[in-house]
């Protein structure tokens, strides 16, 4: 499977304690241009000043219950939390992600001012963190997602400094910077386009949802570009599964 493993070993901050009151209650990819479509093969290369982002590196690939001797007793706190959540197959769907998340967000109303993630929002987020492409979220993924979203919904509240409840134009591109994501204006534009509203603000939802889209391309054309020199080759049905699902 060309998709990127999209896995953390270490939690961010208190993943397990985050959980247990929900229960309780770069590389480098710069600005992908397509090269040609030649004999099935899609090229991608790389511009050196489009966009700047370092995902962090995956680790090795384990069984949900294969419980490693290095684990901390968060992340072992987290895994048990996660069985209650998940349930017998140990996987959360687009439904399950969306009601997990807005119980969270509920509880952070006043300073986000959201109505929470929607189930088209949360399938998109899940078929850019599949890489198993089941369906839905084993562990790894979950957990990586958690963390992410505790560290990008800190940025946004940061940024959100007159507490509207979006990020303007302003806000966005300072807001994106202090997640890692360095961006030329062309990218910035088309994000803008694409996620925010029509006067270039941005709410919490589309904010995860960009990122963790962003999040999810680094490393995907990381993950493929193993000698690191910037480009890439994938078939024509590698390039519609990539782009089709996520």
């Amino acid at each position: 499977m060309f998709l990127a493993k999209a896995l953390l070993e270490g939690a961010d901050r208190g993943l397990g304690e985050a959980l247990g009151g929900l229960l309780g209650g770069g590389g480098q990819r710069r600005g992908g241009n397509i090269g040609g479509i030649v004999g099935g093969i899609v090229n991608f290369i790389s511009e050196a000043a489009a966009a700047q982002y370092s995902p962090e590196p995956p680790p090795p690939q384990q069984h949900f219950l294969n419980v490693e001797a290095h684990e901390s007793e968060e992340v072992k706190r987290f895994r048990r939390q996660f069985m209650q959540l998940a349930g017998p197959n140990m996987e959360v769907g687009a439904t399950d992600l969306m009601n997990i998340l807005n119980k969270v967000i509920a509880k952070h109303k006043d300073d986000l001012k959201t109505s929470g993630f929607t189930l088209d929002t949360c399938r998109s987020i899940v078929s850019v963190m599949d890489s198993d492409t089941t369906g839905k979220l084993g562990f790894e993924e979950f957990k990586y997602l958690w963390k992410n979203i505790n560290k990008w919904q800190c940025v946004y509240k940061q940024y959100d400094r007159n507490h509207s409840g979006s990020l303007g134009s302003s806000q966005l591109r300072a807001a994106l910077q202090a997640a890692g994501f360095q961006l030329n204006e062309q990218l910035y534009q088309m994000i803008v386009r694409r996620y925010a509203s029509e006067d270039g603000s941005m709410d919490f939802n589309n904010f995860i949802s960009c990122l963790v889209r962003l999040d999810a391309m680094f490393r995907i054309f990381k993950s493929l570009d193993q000698d690191a020199d910037g480009l890439i080759q994938v078939t024509i049905r590698e390039w519609l599964q990539l782009t089709m699902y996520s």
